[in-house]
């Protein structure tokens, strides 16, 4: 095949993780929810609209993981997702790529909830947290602004929710409120924050 292109096809795959998504995880997940499963806001401005590129359980890196990457320029809002108070916030890293040296240094904020899950919002941008640890932040309160720091391939809003205070360890399944009722997001869709 010619170079011009498998470049542009692998450029696409590894831009959109969606082509790599496990759907079948996140249907089967579906069923075990009970009733009582708290329904997120989606995490930017309402009335705007981003698309999930990686979701949950893809063979990228999210491999194992449940997690969500929207697609969206370093500097767009990014609005709680529910209400908590930060337990951790960072802002000062600068850089980020794909190489293993990146890993550990981006930016990101940590929201407890009441249940004692944590919500985590990576890859701001430099000077991109609007919150202290310590603050209470209100669901959809603006709290910091995307980027591409730390192991990122490209400007997006990586976001997940765990039962440990760590990003990356003992994640939850979450539902989001859309335009279809509550549900969990699936790439290469768009979803509107109501």
């Amino acid at each position: 095949m010619d170079r011009k292109i498998i470049i542009p096809i692998l450029a696409l795959c590894f831009s959109s993780c969606s082509l790599l998504q496990n759907n079948h995880i996140m249907y089967s997940e579906g069923k075990q929810l009970p009733d009582s499963t708290y329904v997120y806001a989606l995490p930017y401005a309402k009335g705007k609209s981003y698309r999930v590129v990686q979701g949950s359980h893809s063979f990228f890196s999210h491999y194992g993981d449940f997690a969500l990457d929207f697609k969206m320029k370093p500097g767009t809002p990014i609005h709680a997702a529910r209400e908590g108070v930060v337990t951790f916030a960072r802002s000062h890293h600068t850089a980020g790529g794909i190489s293993r040296k990146y890993v550990g240094k981006g930016n990101g904020i940590t929201i407890r909830h009441s249940d004692g899950t944590y919500a985590h919002y990576w890859h701001l941008r430099q000077n991109g947290a609007v919150v202290r640890i310590g603050d209470t932040v209100k669901k959809h309160q603006l709290i910091g602004y995307s980027g591409n720091t730390g192991f990122s391939a490209f400007p997006h809003l990586h976001f997940e929710v765990t039962r440990s205070p760590r990003i990356g360890r003992d994640e939850v399944p979450v539902v989001f409120a859309t335009e279809k009722g509550a549900k969990f997001l699936l790439p290469p869709r768009r979803y509107k924050s109501l």
